[in-house]
């Protein structure tokens, strides 16, 4: 039958007996609640709005069993890294009903709530830093003589292997090294990397993602400091 759509927030609510999904911006997210409670509906609230806490979502939805998930932009071709944090009335089966759906299309990794701002400067924001490494590489094979084509495909393709090969169990620093020879033209790049300050930069993109992530979510400088070291 495919996948039907309404504007109606009512009509989702009275149709989902399992899930309702919030998937929306977060200065809406007080007006979609206000729909889901005027159904009288036993399924789960699973809420992907950046920075809306639980509290706050539980606050709109009471009673309501919330999951406040985050996922990133590769679950549109089934690699999504999703990480999630369970509400108060909760049970064991909302659990399974999130690793099943967002498992469905990735990952899916139950953590607690205050980590979900360190999971978006990783792997919500991470895609994006991803993407600008492979273009990198891309670019330094094309100034080394590849036509643009060639180098990008070998660039996604590198990148691609090396995360299989960390999922499989290697640790990456132990990788590394396996791959540069004493002397040889891997350790020669690897040096200009270190001389750019790549790791550091890297854990600073992270850092200021989080930050931001806790600046949207209301947290106050002063406790974004002295709770969260940033």
């Amino acid at each position: 039958k495919g996948i039907s759509s309404t504007p109606d927030n009512t009509h989702v609510c009275t149709v989902s007996k399992s899930a309702v999904m919030l998937a929306v911006k977060p200065h809406i997210v007080a007006a979609a609640c206000a729909d889901v409670m005027s159904v009288e509906s036993s399924a789960l609230v699973i809420s992907i709005a950046a920075g809306i806490p639980l509290n706050v979502l539980e606050g709109h939805l009471e009673g309501k069993r919330v999951v406040r998930v985050m996922p990133n932009t590769a679950v549109s071709v089934g690699a999504g890294a999703c990480a999630y944090a369970l509400g108060t009335h909760c049970t064991p089966a909302d659990a399974t009903l999130v690793e099943t759906l967002f498992g469905a299309v990735g990952i899916a990794l139950k953590v607690e709530e205050r980590l979900l701002d360190a999971v978006t400067g990783v792997s919500g924001s991470g895609p994006a830093y991803v993407f600008q490494f492979i273009e990198a590489l891309a670019d330094g094979g094309v100034r080394s003589g590849l036509p643009r084509n060639i180098a990008l495909k070998l660039a996604a393709q590198t990148v691609k292997g090396g995360a299989i090969m960390v999922e499989r169990g290697g640790h990456p620093g132990v990788l590394k090294d396996g791959v540069c020879s004493p002397g040889g033209t891997t350790i020669a790049g690897v040096e200009q990397l270190e001389l750019g300050g790549l790791r550091g930069t890297v854990m600073k993109a992270v850092k200021a993602a989080t930050k931001r992530s806790l600046q949207l979510g209301g947290v106050s400088p002063e406790d974004i400091e002295a709770k969260h070291g940033l």
